[in-house]
């Protein structure tokens, strides 16, 4: 996964094997709480 900075309201994010390929777009806000969920909840594989 790739994600670009940069652009000042969204966060884009596109698969790294693909790297050609379509990019999805969050809200900053939106991914910020995601990535803070990320980092203070334990995910099990």
């Amino acid at each position: 996964m790739e994600v670009a900075d940069g652009f000042p309201d969204v966060v884009p994010v596109r698969d790294s094997k693909t790297p050609h390929g379509h990019a999805l777009t969050f809200q900053t806000a939106s991914w910020t709480a995601f990535v803070g969920e990320l980092k203070t909840t334990h995910h099990h594989t």
